[in-house]
């Protein structure tokens, strides 16, 4: 519900400038929609995931067709969060997780510097925008977006952080700073965009890399 208020009244706070902005994002707004998958944990290895995605999915469509933007923004926030826990019920053990985690950054990397991400980014950014995540910037209309795979992902990775034992918690608040940290080069460089997929791999490989060497090494 705080979510909600606050992204409907976003365009009447204050406009602090770029740094202020940045430090907000970071701080408070992204880490308050990333509560979401942990939040939600407690359902990460329910039956029937994939229909309450597809439910949420179309939630989503109906809400974007009403043009109510701000409820579309959070519907497709669940539904991303409850697809990524509903993916994990695929990985029969954490070896898959890493090597999910060691792959996906490179793809990601390609896809937004040379393939399909970049291509929608530059030539269909309407697109870019139904399908991404907003957090919006306070006293301003404009929003830092992140894709669909990285809520994805970063879902994932904490239900998998839980289901193999590993630190919940610091995987949370790793994948969380470096995703603000992406956030952050973005907006004070000269580049069009960062893949955000290496910032989440590497949260949840720097926190949990001695209990995955362990892991690993045992089986």
């Amino acid at each position: 519900m705080l979510l909600a208020v606050y992204t409907a009244a976003a365009g009447q706070l204050w406009d602090a400038g770029l740094n202020w902005d940045l430090a907000f994002l970071t701080v408070v707004l992204i880490p308050a929609f990333l509560l979401v998958p942990w939040l939600a944990l407690p359902v990460a290895f329910r039956r029937g995931l994939l229909l309450v995605a597809l439910a949420l999915l179309v939630l989503a469509l109906l809400l974007r067709a009403a043009e109510l933007d701000v409820l579309f923004n959070l519907a497709k926030l669940f539904a991303l969060t409850a697809l990524g826990f509903w993916f994990l019920s695929y990985f029969e053990a954490v070896s898959w997780t890493v090597l999910i985690a060691v792959v996906i950054p490179f793809v990601d990397a390609l896809s937004v510097w040379r393939g399909p991400t970049d291509y929608i980014v530059s030539e269909q950014p309407s697109v870019f925008d139904d399908v991404s995540i907003a957090f919006r910037i306070p006293g301003e209309q404009d929003s830092a977006n992140i894709g669909p795979p990285d809520i994805l992902f970063f879902s994932l990775f904490l239900a998998a952080a839980a289901r193999f034992g590993l630190r919940v918690a610091w995987t949370w608040l790793a994948m969380t700073a470096l995703l603000g940290l992406t956030l952050v080069l973005t907006a004070t460089t000269d580049v069009a965009g960062l893949p955000a997929l290496p910032a989440i791999c590497l949260g949840f490989l720097l926190p949990n890399a001695d209990l995955l060497w362990r892991s690993l090494r045992s089986r």
